[in-house]
């Protein structure tokens, strides 16, 4: 079903283009601007306009996806609700509207009559947007269509996405903070079996041109159903070196035992700090957006994306763990990982997305409840998580 990833590559990239014009056109950016104010007693705008920027981008990746294939709309399911109140204690509904003249209308019902912001925002709205993929004309391969869920974050790390900044420096190539590390995140699962099918990681933020200040963004993707597993990172890995899988396979064993490097929150636990610094050396890098960190995996960056904290979701990891599958990786619940005796011959523990937490509520239905693992290698993983254990284990001792 290459025509459904060819159509989430375009909606993301409309998706992006409705980010960018949220920092970029100033009627938007002010709006952004008050975000950042707080304890201000005559606040301009009660309506969080961080949430309704989210709210947009998820309502037309849904309904641009309802549109081209019908039927699809129940399935796509997001962080955030589409219902707002007003100042005057309307209940709104955002939509995408079949105008921008009526979609203007009704934001500037939610924006309190801000006329400028209202149709600022609907006209990058209702742009056109053209954008594929050639590698994909050639993929021939049916999913049912009443097969597949749909997880959207639709403006991953919103507080780097508020706070703007655009002169972070990287270090090795992962940026600790800043715009980069905002991503929106798509990811097609089975709704039967919970297993990633296909992922979209839309980058908006990648390089900025000094003159007009405007950004240009990547767009990552990946397929992996019934053995076919293809991704946009193959012509960039095949033209590296002469070919990557040539020097892996010419020594097996190197894969496994070379120095491994990680990138991990800030707010990560001290004991799980302490234990990585044991296994990766100086090659642990914090960064911003659970989304970006599993880019940082799919670029291959780094090694590992480990996070041992329950507040990732499954929109924050579908996208990137259908990428990583059809890369020969995956994402795995941490706990289950550290609880499984390596010679068992158990699968990897991969995280599913079609089943909530049972006794959980509100978001936490959906929560990577055990923490999470991405990687791009299984050998690798499993060399890694061998030697996490022998050394969380004396930390934990201590503890």
């Amino acid at each position: 079903m290459s025509e459904i990833l060819q159509e989430l590559l375009r909606v993301s990239e409309k998706a992006a283009n409705i980010a960018r014009a949220c920092r970029q056109q100033e009627a938007l950016f002010q709006l952004l601007i008050e975000e950042k104010k707080e304890g201000e007693k005559n606040k301009k705008f009660t309506v969080d306009f961080k949430t309704l920027a989210d709210v947009l981008v998820q309502e037309v990746i849904k309904q641009n996806m309802e549109n081209k294939f019908p039927g699809l709309e129940k399935n796509i399911f997001g962080e955030e609700s589409n219902e707002f109140t007003n100042d005057l204690g309307e209940k709104i509904i955002i939509k995408l509207c079949s105008t921008e003249e009526e979609t203007a209308q009704l934001l500037s019902k939610v924006l309190n009559g801000n006329k400028s912001a209202s149709e600022a925002l609907a006209k990058v709205v209702h742009q056109d947007v053209t954008f594929a993929d050639a590698a994909l004309d050639s993929i021939v391969i049916n999913i049912p269509q009443d097969l597949m869920g749909i997880w959207v974050d639709p403006i991953d790390s919103t507080y780097q996405y508020i706070k703007g900044s655009a002169d972070i420096q990287s270090n090795q190539g992962i940026f600790p903070s800043g715009l980069q590390c905002v991503t929106i995140l798509i990811g097609v699962y089975d709704i039967h079996t919970g297993v990633p099918l296909m992922g979209v990681i839309n980058q908006p933020f990648v390089s900025q041109d000094l003159n007009t200040l405007s950004w240009k963004g990547q767009c990552y993707w990946g397929l992996s159903y019934m053995g076919t597993n293809i991704h946009s990172l193959e012509r960039a890995i095949s033209k590296r070196n002469g070919s990557e899988k040539r020097t892996e396979n010419s020594n097996p064993e190197s894969e496994s035992s070379s120095a491994f490097s990680a990138v991990i929150s800030t707010s990560e636990k001290e004991t799980i700090k302490a234990a990585l610094a044991r296994v990766c050396g100086e090659r642990i890098f914090p960064a911003a957006g659970a989304g970006y960190k599993s880019l940082c995996v799919v670029q291959g960056l780094v090694d590992i994306y480990i996070f041992s904290e329950d507040t990732t979701f499954k929109w924050d990891s579908c996208a990137a763990h259908a990428i990583l599958r059809a890369m020969g990786g995956g994402i795995v619940d941490m706990k289950e990982c550290l609880e499984r005796h390596p010679d068992s011959g158990l699968d990897l523990p991969q995280l599913l997305y079609h089943l909530e937490n049972e006794g959980a509520t509100g978001v936490d239905r959906w929560a990577n409840k055990g923490g999470l693992i991405a990687y791009r290698s299984r050998k690798r993983l499993e060399t890694f998580l061998s030697r996490l254990v022998q050394n969380l284990a004396p930390l934990e001792t201590q503890a």
